[in-house]
């Protein structure tokens, strides 16, 4: 009986450290599209956007309006053009509070933060909280869904600080 109860336990560790390790896997692999979505934030770069997203795109914003992958895309060269003629930078940030995925999708919940620099070094902070769904083509993660509002402006530095950084990957992988 013992024998038997150990083998069970054995291959549940085994199987769950498998499933972490696919986890951790996976979450790195998703990293990859957040970094190229903070790199297209920070060069202003509307084709870094498409690339990333799922031409099945669903956006939501601000709970208000949905758009498609065309409207939003085109919706960034314009933001990232004026903000060029503009002389204005963006650069954003995420932090998590919930990464649930498997194999093909993802869902991913949290904070992010927009910091905009005026020319005359104004500088405007946005926080907004965000759900994005992750879905593969292939063997590339997409953004195929993503809603975000900022809550009636009543998201802040704090709620921020208590999400978890891109790479706090422990949060996600251990039981």
């Amino acid at each position: 009986m013992f024998k038997k109860l150990s083998l069970v336990l054995l291959l549940l560790i085994g199987f769950t450290n498998q499933i972490n390790a696919q986890n951790l896997n996976n979450l790195k692999q998703i990293n990859e599209v957040w970094d190229r979505f903070y790199q297209a934030f920070d060069s202003l770069d509307h084709r870094l956007m498409a690339e990333i997203h799922s031409k099945k795109l669903i956006r939501i914003s601000g709970g208000k309006r949905i758009i498609d992958y065309d409207t939003y895309i085109n919706n960034y060269k314009t933001t990232f053009e004026n903000a060029k003629n503009d002389s204005l930078t963006n650069t954003i940030s995420l932090r998590f509070f919930e990464r649930i995925n498997n194999d093909s999708i993802a869902s991913e919940r949290g904070i992010y933060k927009l910091v905009r620099i005026k020319s005359n070094s104004t500088k405007q902070t946005y926080y907004g909280k965000f759900h994005v769904l992750l879905k593969k083509e292939g063997d590339i993660w997409k953004i195929f869904m993503d809603y975000d509002s900022n809550e009636a402006n009543s998201i802040g530095q704090k709620d921020y600080l208590k999400a978890f950084g891109l790479y706090d990957f422990d949060k996600y992988t251990s039981n």
